[in-house]
């Protein structure tokens, strides 16, 4: 089922055209000699091999080549193809472009978010604690663009079996336990859409806001999300990130920006990924998107996970959810999504081997996937564990 995308007349950045496609260019030509990417590989002993462990740290993103196969990706197509029929017509909308009740209007927490074409709509405001500090360049739309289009579904577990599924891969969850033990947890799960010729920016920022203050803080305190790639992507269309940011504490985007002067970081290089590559990006990296120019869709599935130690105790939210402290409860509350995820994926896809989570591995019993349990996980993404 082909994404419903309208058809628009493309543009490009204007005056900066020749200098976007100069950066992508060399962008893409470092990205490819980084030594940071091919398929998942485990030791003898079901570790992540060493060489992925030493090249993730070493430069805080790795793509993952060829982790999903096709008909895993028309699943998720199908229900992506859904989720963009179903959103509100309008920003502010309850109602869908044929007008039915739209996705997610009968939620407690928002999980649609519409933006002008080719806008950065956070860049220099205060969303998000301020963690855009610095404004991406915004190319004029095309005079047949829409007024606005979706950019991201937050809590898409409850919307989509596909990407519920793709939670519980077996082996993305052994990364998570290499990186960061068996006792992870969840963060939170989203789709983000980059429509061709309209999809708006994301300016640099870098994710966390809870520990940097802490003396206990390290290059993966704040966690690290995987984006599962429906259709690849490109350094027009794709992410962007600052190699080894991670590991320096927080830094003055908005100063970065003025030494660069224009929102081209020098030192920044594209995530570059074919149709079912998974990247794994650190939280802490500077990263950000440009509005796409471009004649290609990206559509990303994201989830991300935590260390247990940087969530236990922690008094949080504000980005994701509300404040909350995050006791044991909570978490495994949250944590039911990947017991759940896990038995999905094992009806779907009977052959794997399944992943077993530990935190959850006496009780898997209790988490069984069938339809009436949709109704379970509504709303599931309030309790998401944000830091």
């Amino acid at each position: 089922m082909p994404l419903p995308l309208p058809k628009v007349t493309m543009v490009d950045y204007g005056p900066d055209e020749a200098a976007m496609v100069r950066y992508r260019a060399e962008g893409h030509e470092r990205a490819m000699a980084l030594g940071n990417r091919g398929p998942i590989r485990f030791d003898d002993q079901g570790d992540l091999h060493p060489d992925i462990v030493e090249a993730y740290w070493r430069c805080g993103f790795y793509v993952f080549e060829g982790v999903l196969k096709q008909d895993e990706l028309d699943d998720i197509e199908q229900d992506v193809a859904d989720l963009l029929e179903r959103a509100p017509a309008e920003r502010g909308s309850k109602l869908d472009r044929h007008g039915r009740p739209a996705l997610g209007t009968d939620c407690k927490a928002r999980n649609v978010f519409l933006v002008k074409p080719l806008s950065d709509a956070y860049g220099g405001t205060d969303f998000a604690n301020g963690r855009h500090p610095a404004k991406m360049a915004e190319p004029v739309p095309p005079p047949d663009a829409p007024a606005y289009v979706p950019q991201v579904v937050l809590g898409s577990l409850q919307f989509s079996d596909a990407c519920l599924r793709l939670y519980g891969h077996p082996q993305l969850l052994q990364v998570a336990e290499s990186i960061n033990g068996p006792d992870f947890t969840p963060f939170n799960e989203s789709v983000w859409v980059k429509y061709p010729g309209l999809g708006g920016s994301v300016s640099w920022h870098q994710d966390g806001w809870t520990h940097w203050d802490s003396p206990a803080l390290d290059a993966g305190t704040h966690g690290f999300n995987f984006m599962a790639q429906l259709y690849g992507c490109t350094p027009a269309n794709g992410l962007w990130v600052v190699p080894g940011s991670h590991a320096t504490g927080r830094s003055d985007i908005k100063a970065m920006v003025a030494d660069a002067g224009s929102d081209r970081l020098p030192d920044a290089l594209p995530l570059v990924c074919g149709p079912g590559d998974v990247a794994m990006c650190n939280r802490q990296a500077i990263h950000g998107s440009f509005a796409n120019t471009s004649a290609d869709v990206r559509v990303s599935i994201n989830f991300g996970f935590h260390r247990r130690a940087s969530v236990l105790g922690v008094t949080s939210g504000g980005v994701h959810n509300e404040v909350a402290v995050y006791d044991d409860e909570r978490i495994r509350r949250r944590s039911r999504l990947i017991a759940y995820a896990i038995d999905a994926r094992q009806q779907r896809f009977p052959d794997e081997q399944p992943y077993s989570y530990q935190p959850l591995a006496a009780e898997a019993h209790q988490w069984r996937w069938s339809p009436s349990t949709k109704t379970e996980i509504k709303d599931y993404n309030l309790l998401d564990l944000g830091i």
